[in-house]
């Protein structure tokens, strides 16, 4: 009976410090949105331009930290690429031709899912590109970088790591799962597969394109939400916004119904009520 007991206490002591980290991390996040809402509000108004470079293993949460950066700000500010394999007009244009095309105007961040760096990673270990183009890549993407910061552009630069162990119980949640598994491509099988190859490649990258003007910024990912919580937090830190007041607009009296304004009973579809 005793032990019941103790099992029983053990368990609800258990939810409760679950639910503690869920209401603190609930906490933590909506103080971000609101940072975020400021930073927006500075970026139209200062007219700055900002990119944001997320890269990393696949299953590391690249997404789930975009999600809750983009899912409270307008998408005319924030606008995120995640750029499709080149069509053939694109491989035979300039590698960096693409990408150029959706760097940000004045008041715009642009948050590439992947970027440029699919060169050093996913061309470089799967061979769709020669390993000659992939070392003068990454010979000349600092230099590409710091043209765009000499233009007056923040960049920061994201790579998200997750161990060996949590990635492959994250395939098989997106394989077990229905709804998860659109998220689970014949890509990420392979680069499940050559997990050493992958990480060779991603070492030259972080080594030979870390630099002071775009330094990388490595985000443990093993654990979620701290990762998402940390990435944002650092994001907010290493862009020199300040907050703008919002000068309310006086809404006035919205005009009279007209006198010969009669409404419209014609019949319309109107979506069923299935609640």
């Amino acid at each position: 009976m005793g032990k019941k007991q103790n099992d029983k206490s053990e368990s609800a002591s258990s939810e409760e410090s679950g639910d503690k980290k869920v209401r603190d991390y609930d906490k933590q996040m909506e103080k971000l949105v609101i940072e975020l809402a400021h930073l927006q509000a500075w970026v139209k108004k200062t007219s700055a331009r900002v990119v944001i470079i997320f890269e990393g293993r696949d299953a590391a949460g690249k997404g789930g930290i975009i999600k809750r950066i983009t899912e409270r700000v307008s998408p005319r500010v924030f606008r995120v690429i995640a750029l499709p394999a080149p069509s053939d007009r694109e491989k035979n244009q300039m590698y960096m031709q693409r990408y150029i095309a959706h760097l940000p105007a004045g008041g715009e961040v642009v948050i590439f899912d992947r970027s440029w760096y699919n060169r050093a990673g996913v061309d470089r270990v799967m061979g769709f590109c020669s390993e000659k183009k992939a070392r003068r890549f990454l010979e000349l993407a600092p230099r590409f970088e710091a043209a765009i910061v000499e233009s007056g552009t923040i960049i920061l630069k994201y790579f998200l790591t997750v161990s060996d162990e949590e990635q492959e119980r994250r395939f098989q949640r997106r394989i077990d799962d229905p709804v998860r598994q659109w998220k689970l491509s014949p890509m990420d099988v392979t680069s499940y597969q050559k997990w050493w190859d992958y990480s060779r490649a991603y070492d030259d990258m972080l080594r030979m394109t870390d630099s002071e003007h775009a330094p990388w910024w490595v985000v443990p990912s093993d654990d979620k939400k701290r990762a998402r919580i940390n990435c944002i937090s650092h994001i907010l830190q290493s862009i020199p916004y300040e907050r703008v007041k919002f000068d309310p607009p006086d809404l006035g009296k919205r005009q009279k119904r007209p006198a010969d304004y009669t409404e419209d009973t014609s019949s319309r579809r109107t979506v069923p009520d299935v609640t």
